[in-house]
């Protein structure tokens, strides 16, 4: 039999952030029993296996009201399809309706996951060795891993206590520059980042638009979580405050619709100019990359998701209010549950301490000593929980940190998830 040596392949296939998804999940397949406080999945008691085909026939109901024939909507539902999709219109129309985002449907590309368009935007936009990605620190795994599997660098933008800082991004690109090297994106979640769970208040983010505008910066927005605040005070997108055309940006209906489909997207109407004044959206430019991929994102899987938005009338923030509320509720949950479980009077002297996210799925906890692979182990075998290390989501760094998620249980189970951690705490302190 052939062997292959490892330091043959590809970094991405042996990388430690690419491979570190796949050891949290191997570490929750060896202990069943224990409270996974590290799933950033969705609740599972959302979804029933016999929407699938209320939706289809929703969206089939919808396209026959639109006046096609069944031959045509057979061939829409069961055929290779457009490369970028076929939900362009009512995607376009979710955009506007939720989030004050006004762009034609031909900017939008449906995408096999958000981590797809990912993919697509960053071998579109860098073309060479010196084309690099800023991204923020800490930043989701996913991106950094789509950067490692394409070979473009990524250079980090720490955050700060208060989130992103706009001057050090602004820095943070003087620098790439005076190295030679052209800082061509910035990579960011403005509303309840995974993994640090921060926010970016609406000023902030007049000032990076502005400093993106300066520096000759793209920016790709990503916004999985944006619907799930802890209250309902409107945060508008990057995108929705972009005018200048500097914003890419990246969706996904697995938080609000349901992960299984894998179905997400991304809006690009900046335009494209080729050598004889032709003019295209970038949106239609990156076909060209998706056709290489997935050919098209599978039509059956549109069509569910075309379902929801025809049922929701193109508003999934109505359609999620009781998604909204139940995270909202587990948040809440985890928060109340680390302060009753570290009390103040006993947590300073042992430098634990954790943020206060107002919304989303993550809590960060500072803990005083090595959140490490081994120290997960011992935590899943022994104190029966699961938790993320934030050394995961860091190029160097987050070592005496620990992230916890409140998506995926029943409060009562987050309550009991973090007083095993506590335990844990208490006796590795």
């Amino acid at each position: 039999m052939v062997e292959l040596s490892r330091g043959d392949l590809h970094v991405s296939v042996w990388d430690p952030v690419a491979t570190s998804m796949n050891f949290l999940n191997e570490v929750a397949g060896r202990y069943p029993d224990a409270i996974s406080l590290a799933a950033g999945r969705p609740y599972d008691g959302f979804y029933s296996v016999d929407d699938v085909e209320r939706y289809l026939r929703l969206y089939v109901g919808h396209l026959r009201a639109e006046g096609l024939t069944d031959e045509r909507v057979r061939g829409l539902l069961l055929q290779y399809g457009r490369t970028n999709g076929q939900l362009g219109s009512l995607i376009s129309r979710m955009l506007d309706v939720d989030h004050g985002i006004a762009v034609p449907a031909e900017a939008v590309m449906v995408t096999a996951g958000c981590q797809e368009a990912m993919v697509i935007a960053l071998r579109a936009l860098c073309v060479g060795p010196d084309d690099v990605l800023l991204a923020v620190e800490p930043c989701y795994v996913g991106m950094t891993g789509a950067a490692r599997i394409l070979g473009v660098e990524v250079v980090a933008v720490p955050e700060g206590d208060d989130g992103l800082d706009p001057r050090t991004v602004a820095e943070v690109a003087r620098r790439v520059r005076a190295e030679g090297k052209r800082p061509r994106a910035l990579y960011v979640v403005p509303d309840f980042a995974n993994p640090s769970g921060a926010s970016m208040p609406v000023p902030t983010r007049r000032r990076l638009l502005d400093v993106a505008a300066e520096h000759d910066l793209l920016v790709l927005e990503d916004d999985p979580y944006g619907l799930f605040g802890l209250d309902d005070e409107p945060r508008p997108t990057l995108k929705s405050l972009d005018t200048d055309g500097c914003v890419i940006y990246l969706g996904s209906f697995a938080k609000s619709c349901f992960p299984g489909a894998r179905v997400g997207f991304l809006v690009a109407d900046q335009v494209v100019v080729d050598e004889a004044g032709g003019r295209t959206l970038l949106a239609e430019e990156m076909s060209a990359v998706k056709s290489m991929l997935t050919v098209n994102t599978s039509p059956i899987a549109q069509a569910v998701i075309g379902g929801v938005l025809v049922e929701a009338d193109c508003s999934l923030r109505a359609a999620n209010q009781d998604k909204i509320e139940f995270y909202r509720h587990n948040l809440r949950t985890l928060l109340t549950a680390l302060e009753d479980h570290f009390p103040r009077s006993g947590r300073d002297g042992h430098g634990v301490r954790w943020n206060a996210p107002a919304g989303g799925f993550f809590v960060v906890v500072d803990v005083p000593f090595p959140a490490d692979e081994k120290l997960l182990e011992v935590s899943a075998e022994r104190y029966g929980v699961l938790w993320t290390p934030m050394s995961f989501f860091y190029r160097s760094g987050g070592h005496r940190a620990l992230r916890l998620s409140c998506s995926y249980l029943e409060p009562e189970r987050v309550r009991e998830g973090v007083r095993r951690l506590s335990r844990l705490v208490a006796d590795v302190s």
